[in-house]
């Protein structure tokens, strides 16, 4: 295995003395990620009605981006030749990569096999993915974090379905560490398991017995509720090394967030604030507002008194209600600018309580006061 430790690191700086939420700082050859961190996601490149330099502005530190999707359009070669994806898209700070296994399960697949995954592609062409492809995808677009190719079991899954797909997952691991060649590039394996507790184990044990820069905990928030989320995170958190970035996939609303930093986990990605904001949905401490509703029309306050970000610092909410009535993309765009910068500000909140050693509190005092608004402009 090639030499990943002068380029990547994780340094735990604190773990709260009431629960296991943890404060960290994870080193990239892009800069420093001070976590827990919630990463929005850009999956062609770019963050949907937010240009790189206001996501840069309200702090984003990394952002998340999609290798199936990039290697169709615009093609891996020619990001390579541009300078890589940092500078193809003007975007400064660590990115990570996923590796094409959730399009596993949420695309039109044709089959899975040992080799790998063939899906049919918008234009109707068959493309296969493989560990090895994925891998060299994942280099030439030269992202800071590239995960390993592997199954999202969908929700519900046979348990015998389940064992053999984590043995498969198992050996795709393998080959990502056999095509893996850029030691400047972190490589992060993914546990697999379904809702089953055995095979999430199990799967643990053999994915964690590589000496991987980070592990992520996958196959969650596919359909399978988040009783049966939440059950899988406080079972799979501690099973993944204290001394690494512990990742779970696609998990964003902001009271799950608070459950994952409650069990130890550090990084978490969702299409949620910038998906929302864009249907002009908008978080705030007071819970989640539909900027569309009439209340708004005369509402010269901004989003959230309390935010800092330059859609808060500059506009009211009527402005925001008349930008969307008249479907003007400036309303899309200044939407967006505040769900992101609402969502970067409560991780680092979030932060800050477990350094104090005040994170349940912190936890606590937020929702009750998001909930208690919830449904305050209907």
């Amino acid at each position: 295995m090639i030499d990943w430790r002068p380029y990547f690191s994780f340094t735990l700086v604190h773990q709260d003395a009431h629960c296991a939420a943890r404060a960290g700082i994870i080193h990239t050859p892009h800069g420093d990620i001070p976590t827990p961190i919630f990463m929005p996601v850009g999956t062609h490149g770019a963050l949907k009605a937010l240009p790189p330099h206001m996501a840069f502005d309200e702090e984003v530190k990394i952002i998340l981006c999609n290798t199936y999707h990039l290697s169709i359009s615009p093609g891996a070669d020619l990001v390579a030749k541009a300078g890589g994806l940092h500078k193809f898209i003007a975007w400064p700070r660590p990115i990570l990569t996923d590796s094409g296994g959730f399009q596993v399960f949420s695309l039109q697949k044709k089959a899975i096999t040992e080799e790998g995954a063939t899906f049919t592609a918008p234009g109707g062409q068959n493309i296969t993915l493989t560990p090895e492809t994925s891998l060299q995808i994942q280099q030439k677009l030269g992202s800071d974090i590239m995960m390993a190719f592997d199954e999202c079991i969908p929700y519900p899954a046979d348990k015998k379905y389940v064992v053999n797909s984590i043995a498969r997952t198992k050996r795709w691991l393998e080959r990502c560490i056999m095509a893996w060649q850029n030691p400047a590039q972190a490589l992060f394996g993914i546990v697999q398991g379904g809702t089953y507790h055995d095979l999430r184990r199990q799967a643990a044990h053999d994915i964690t017995s590589f000496d991987l820069p980070g592990f992520a905990i996958g196959g969650v928030s596919v359909g399978e509720g988040k009783e049966w989320m939440e059950d899988i995170i406080k079972m799979a958190a501690p099973l993944l090394p204290a001394d690494k970035p512990r990742y779970a996939m696609g998990i964003g609303d902001p009271e799950d967030l608070f459950m994952l930093w409650e069990n130890g986990v550090d990084m978490s990605d969702c299409i949620i604030p910038t998906k929302f904001a864009r249907g002009g949905t908008l978080f705030t401490k007071r819970g989640k507002i539909r900027i569309r509703h009439h209340n708004y029309r005369r509402d010269f306050y901004p989003i959230d008194p309390s935010c800092s970000c330059q859609t808060c610092q500059n506009f009211s909410r009527a402005y925001l209600k008349h930008l969307f009535d008249a479907n003007e993309i400036l309303g899309q765009i200044l939407a967006t600018n505040h769900n992101i910068k609402f969502y970067y500000q409560l991780s680092q909140d979030a932060r800050q309580a477990i350094l104090e050693d005040r994170f349940l509190a912190f936890k606590n005092e937020f929702l009750n006061n998001y909930f208690k608004h919830k449904n305050a402009d209907k």
